[in-house]
């Protein structure tokens, strides 16, 4: 399973919200709720908040066994 803990911490050391991920950055709401709810979504958009936060796939996501 992948989870997304690490990027709610990650973007409160950047300073950047959902509200900002959604308005500034065109996050649909409901991809902020799949990553809310550790559900899957694609390279890209991890791709795309590493690029926003200027991080490593790391500091978004981790993986833990089923």
């Amino acid at each position: 399973m992948i989870k997304y803990d690490k990027l709610w911490e990650t973007m409160k050391a950047k300073g950047i919200t959902k509200y900002m991920l959604h308005k500034e950055y065109h996050f649909s709401k409901s991809l902020i709720h799949r990553l809310q709810n550790n559900e899957g979504v694609s390279m890209n958009t991890i791709n795309t908040l590493c690029n926003i936060l200027n991080c490593n796939i790391e500091d978004i996501a981790a993986h833990y066994k089923d």
